[in-house]
């Protein structure tokens, strides 16, 4: 009798150890199937040539939308970029919500620097928003005289023929909204070289992963360009007024009413600057968060894309199998793979990037874990919750 239970016993232990390595097994092939994907997705996009130029002769004028909120790292250098689009005629709007605001002073002077181009610089708001972004480009839209517009980010940083990429896209009136990825330009500490490496190495990889697999549902605050007339139809930007994901949110407003999003190929510059570590996990989380709460399967599934902590969780849950140790080999090998295509295709090097891998892998693998535990985000010094539909609510 005891033979036998010691027998039914060894078979179940038998058989739950297949299981657990079968499920090791899968979960580790997962995360190094999406590594490689991500990886050949980044090296063909990135590989593409540039799309054709537009016919000037019938270009519709832009209005460009630049909303400010005090001074940043390389900002002058930034907004200048906007200045010297090599197209017909645009006009650029730099709006800050305070008068006072010491980042008019660097619009004010690419204003006396371009006097031929068509600047704005304005200040104040007339709605009322938890979101302040939004309601600073709620009031700079008043003043776009054009057809075309672009909301774009402070930090973002492009070249001469920016606007001529957005308006190939644009004349097709199906389109709802272009929008760009972006590669991180870190300042120089080691907080915003972390924080670059997670926007090229980890974000943006995995969206050109997504949209090669047709994932539409998406939109970033580096370009949002659109028609007037199509964001009028939304209800302009006061729709946004109390989002925390405003970029994804306009997107999807946009995709509701039958438009389509359009990622451009080419890829902007955003400038990356982290005083602490505290900053940077404040600021990841509030994006990851938002990912949660808005799309919680897709954030879930995610999990994958941590390909080194999953492979060696699988290498733990297949311990005993003698091949179980390849796995994190080649996801190690697999991450210096994807950390030489984004060097080379993003053109922004420093050597000591490579040696902060591993402090990347881990931070990012806590800030996903971390998503799960609250409903709170940090924002520009103020603390707010999030609902389940996205919108904030200030907490004092």
């Amino acid at each position: 009798m005891n033979e036998a239970m010691n027998g039914a016993m060894n078979g179940l232990i038998d058989g739950t150890m297949s299981i657990t390595s079968w499920t090791g097994l899968l979960l580790g092939a997962a995360a190094l199937l999406y590594l490689s994907g991500a990886a050949l997705s980044t090296l063909i996009w990135t590989s593409r040539r540039p799309a054709s130029k537009a016919d000037t002769g019938n270009a519709k004028p832009f209005s460009i939308l630049k909303p400010l909120a005090g001074l940043e790292p390389e900002l002058y250098e930034n907004l200048r970029s906007f200045c010297e689009q090599d197209y017909p005629e645009y006009q650029v709007i730099f709006g800050a919500q305070a008068d006072d605001d010491p980042a008019l002073a660097l619009a004010r002077r690419l204003q006396s620097e371009f006097p031929q181009l068509d600047i704005q610089v304005v200040s104040g708001d007339h709605i009322s928003c938890i979101n302040r972004k939004i309601a600073n480009l709620a009031y700079m839209a008043k003043f776009a005289r054009h057809e075309y517009l672009v909301a774009s980010d402070s930090s973002t940083r492009v070249a001469p023929h920016y606007l001529n990429e957005l308006a190939t896209h644009l004349s097709d009136p199906e389109v709802g909204v272009v929008t760009c990825l972006y590669w991180g330009r870190p300042t120089g500490s080691i907080f915003s070289r972390l924080g670059a490496l997670y926007m090229n190495e980890w974000f943006t990889p995995s969206i050109l992963l997504g949209w090669m697999l047709g994932l539409r549902d998406f939109g970033f605050g580096s370009t949002l360009a659109l028609r007037r007339t199509a964001l009028d139809g939304i209800g302009g930007f006061e729709a946004l007024k109390d989002q925390l994901a405003d970029d994804y949110m306009l997107a999807q407003l946009l995709r509701q009413r039958g438009l389509r999003t359009v990622l451009s190929r080419y890829l902007v510059q955003t400038t990356v600057h982290e005083a602490s570590y505290s900053s940077l996990w404040q600021h990841e989380l509030r994006w990851v968060r938002a990912v949660c709460i808005l799309q919680p399967i897709g954030h879930a599934l995610s999990l994958i894309t941590h390909t080194v902590p999953m492979t060696l969780l699988a290498a733990l849950l297949t311990y005993g199998e003698t091949w179980n140790w390849l796995m994190p080999c080649a996801a190690v090998a697999l991450r210096l793979i994807m950390h030489m295509i984004a060097l080379r295709a993003s053109g922004i090097r420093c050597a000591p990037f490579i040696l902060l891998l591993p402090l990347r892998e881990a931070t990012s693998f806590a800030v996903w874990l971390g998503s799960y535990f609250g409903r709170h985000v940090q924002w520009r010094g103020h603390k707010f919750a999030v609902h389940p539909n996205g919108n904030m609510e200030e907490v004092q």
